[in-house]
Parts: C-alpha cells; sequence; structure tokens
C-alpha cells in the first residue's frame, strides 16, 4: 500500500509538471494505465495524438517551455464564436437606424433619388432613361437633362472607438456568466476584425483592480484571471484614457457585468480597499469617472447580468448621468444583445 501511494505521489508530480511546463509527454502513460485504469490511459493517449494533430495543422506553436496558440487558430477560434452567436438570430433580425446624414460612399442600396451635386454618381440608367421618357414622350434619340438623373443611395458606417469591460470578478465565476462573456469579448474581436477593420477595440478586464488584455490573451482568459471585487472606478478610468488616444466622435464603453461596485480607493489606508456588503464610495468613485466619460464624450452602454434592486438603481444613476443605454439579459442571450446592438449603432441610411 505504501509502494502505491508513492507512485501516486510520483504520478501527481508528473502531471503537476505537465501542466506546469504545458508538456503531455512528461506524463508516464504506462503508469497511468497502471494506477488509473484502462480509461484514463485511453483519454491521455488521445489527447497526446489532439496535440499533435493541432500542431501539424498550423493551430499550436512551442514557445520556449509552453505551447501558444498561433494567430490562425486565435482567428479560427473567433470565427466559430461568431457564427455561434449568429446562428441563433433570424435572418431579417437586424434593424437600421435612420440618420440624417450623408454619406460619401458606403454601399449600393435598392433605393434611388435625384441627382443632387456631391452626391456619389452611381447611376440608376433605367430610372434616369425613364425619366427623360416621361419628360419628352416615346421616340428616339432620347433626350438627357440634368434633372433626369438618378442615382442610388448609399449606406455609410461610421467610424467607431470601443472598449468592451468585462466583469471579472468572482460572482461571474458562480453565477456562471464568465464563459458568455469571453465568448462575446472574442466574437466582438473578430467582428470588427474582419468587417470593421477601420474601427478601434479594446479589452478592458476588471476586479479588484482592471487591466487591458490583447486579443490574443482573450482566448486564456479563465477562472484564475477572477479574483473578488468589482473595481468598476478603476475599470472606467482605464477605459477612458485607452479612448483618449483617438480623436473621433464615435466613443463607447460596452460594460458587461453581473454586479455593482465594490471596490474604492483611500490613499490613507495604502491604495484599492474591498468591502462587500459596498462601501458607499465604491459608488460614489465610479458615478464620478461616469461623469468624466460623459464630459468626454464616451456613450456607456451597459449589459446587465444580474437585476439586483441595489444594482438596478445604480445603473438608473449612471444612464442618469451618461444617457446611456441599459440592457438586463443573461447569459444566454448576451452574445445576440451585444452584437446586434452593435452593428445596428454601425449601419446608417442617408435621408
Amino acid at each position: 500500500m505504501m509502494g502505491r501511494l508513492q507512485q501516486m505521489e510520483g504520478l501527481e508530480e508528473q502531471l503537476q509538471q505537465a501542466r506546469r511546463l504545458d508538456d503531455l509527454e512528461a506524463i508516464d502513460s504506462e503508469k497511468v494505465r497502471e494506477l488509473l485504469g484502462s480509461d484514463e490511459y485511453r483519454s491521455l493517449e488521445e489527447l497526446k495524438a489532439l496535440m499533435k494533430i493541432l500542431e501539424e495543422a498550423g493551430y499550436i506553436q512551442r514557445k520556449g517551455n509552453r505551447w501558444e496558440l498561433t494567430a490562425r487558430a486565435i482567428r479560427k477560434i473567433g470565427q466559430k464564436a461568431l457564427q455561434d452567436i449568429f446562428d441563433k438570430l433570424k435572418r431579417d433580425g437586424f434593424g437600421r437606424h435612420v440618420s440624417p446624414f450623408r454619406g460619401p460612399g458606403g454601399e449600393r442600396t435598392d433605393e434611388s433619388k435625384r441627382y443632387e451635386f456631391g452626391d456619389p454618381f452611381l447611376l440608376d440608367l433605367q430610372k434616369t432613361v425613364m425619366n427623360a421618357v416621361y419628360r419628352n414622350g416615346t421616340g428616339t434619340p432620347i433626350r438627357l437633362s440634368q434633372e433626369d438623373f438618378e442615382v442610388y443611395r448609399t449606406e455609410f458606417t461610421t467610424q467607431s472607438s470601443t472598449v468592451l469591460m468585462l466583469d471579472m470578478s468572482m460572482s461571474m465565476i458562480y453565477n456562471g456568466c464568465q464563459q458568455a462573456a469571453k465568448k462575446v469579448a472574442v466574437a466582438l474581436e473578430s467582428l470588427i476584425r474582419s468587417q470593421f477593420p477601420r474601427d478601434n477595440l479594446y479589452i478592458v478586464g476588471f476586479s479588484f483592480v482592471a487591466r487591458e488584455y490583447k486579443p490574443e490573451e482573450l482566448i486564456e482568459i479563465g477562472r484564475y484571471d477572477h479574483s473578488q471585487g468589482t473595481n468598476l472606478a478603476h475599470g472606467l478610468m482605464l477605459a477612458r484614457q485607452l479612448l483618449s488616444r483617438h480623436r473621433g466622435i464615435n466613443k463607447q464603453i460596452i460594460l458587461v457585468t453581473d454586479g455593482g461596485p465594490t471596490v474604492w480607493y483611500e490613499e490613507e489606508l495604502g491604495g484599492w480597499q474591498f468591502a462587500y456588503p459596498p462601501n458607499p464610495w465604491a459608488e460614489q468613485q465610479a458615478l464620478l469617472e461616469v461623469q468624466r466619460c460623459t464630459r468626454e464624450g464616451i456613450t456607456i452602454n451597459t449589459f446587465m447580468l444580474e437585476d439586483d434592486r441595489w444594482m438596478v438603481s445604480f445603473v438608473n444613476q449612471m444612464a442618469e448621468i451618461n444617457h446611456g443605454r441599459t440592457f438586463y439579459t443573461d447569459k444566454n442571450n448576451l452574445g445576440e444583445y451585444l452584437l446586434v446592438d452593435y452593428l445596428n449603432s454601425k449601419r446608417k441610411r442617408i435621408s
């Protein structure tokens, strides 16, 4: 029995080393069969074979002592996340917001209008000729005048800068929201990179403190990146600093959270502090950052995954200050709400 326990400890060390070094070859497969049984042995062998397949396909590569996803793999995961979300949507599920502004170009629509100086010359030949016929009557030659010309209307796409703020407090794990939020972040990054390459997107994760995540880091976000606390003030501060790099007028923060602020800054105590039930200073400092965002023309749209009374009251105060929108949703339809809203804000039709 003692000898078997020592072998089990040795196998445990191998498993820990394999996890630390990302090296499955550090695990003795025969020892797994002997100590844990045939099912675990087959699972390990299948996992090793899968790693080889992924490497040969160009989805993973060795970097130092660990495996990393390649850019090709990150794109593939993003496209899959995007497809999963849009597969749930009806084909005609996208609305259009009417805009009074003209766009110099963009995608052509099926509607046409009388040509005015400055319009893109996307000529609707059939209507142009018929206008001349209606004016002059039948017969040849058909003589065109300036008022006969009709051109197709166009849609223009606004350029925007966006910060996606992801709540990474432990409650997101407990409430089962972490995977949905991560999937939305990956899908939004893939959408913007593929369809709106001129847009700017930043990802900010916030718990006890906030930090920026690069696109290649999104895939690897896990439960161990989450910690206690919801530092909304620091998250908004960092988001505001990132958006200040751009001069465009279309700046927004998309906030995904399941709870209100529980972290505040107190210099006398040495920095950020956490308390639950929340300290009033946490809410006040967060609302102060909302005011600063509002003064800088940054819209805050909040996607709420929980609707407790205190959080609803706090979000209403945010909306009153910033005039942003609030969506009460859940983890199962977060992706549809967020991506459709983003697309609706992008596509504008000229009048």
